[in-house]
């Protein structure tokens, strides 16, 4: 269950919008292999002002921080750039350049999923050592 939250310029259409998510979503089904039913995603638009950008990044600059179990391989997560990278510049067109990935791990006993269960208790439904 990765929660994913995308930043960006605030001001694009809702099309946009929905090919970001998409394109993320199905980076990480293809990539670390979660069923495809498991989507916990936000996306934040933000003023310019409240949006510093460095290293020659356009207005087109997105953000995607995504928190997951540990477990995934090395190169899982490098799949993983690769797909959002190519997902998002062919829908909706985001360059490489103006595209930042942060991933954020931590053990299964460190979530809780549902009623009050630590993850590591009550099995998440799909395999994390990919």
């Amino acid at each position: 269950m990765p929660l994913v939250k995308v930043q960006i310029y605030k001001g694009k259409s809702e099309e946009y919008r929905r090919a970001i998510l998409d394109g993320v979503h199905a980076a990480l089904v293809e990539a670390i292999k979660i069923p495809d039913s498991d989507r916990m995603q936000s996306l934040i638009e933000l003023d310019p002002e409240h949006f510093e950008r460095s290293g020659g990044r356009s207005e087109d600059m997105t953000l995607v921080e995504i928190t997951m179990f540990k477990g995934r391989s090395i190169e899982a997560k490098k799949n993983l750039y690769k797909a959002i990278a190519r997902n998002l510049e062919r829908s909706p067109g985001i360059g490489g350049k103006d595209i930042l990935i942060v991933l954020y791990e931590s053990p299964m006993e460190d979530w809780s999923l549902r009623d009050g269960l630590a993850a590591s208790d009550t099995g998440v439904g799909f395999k994390v050592d990919v």
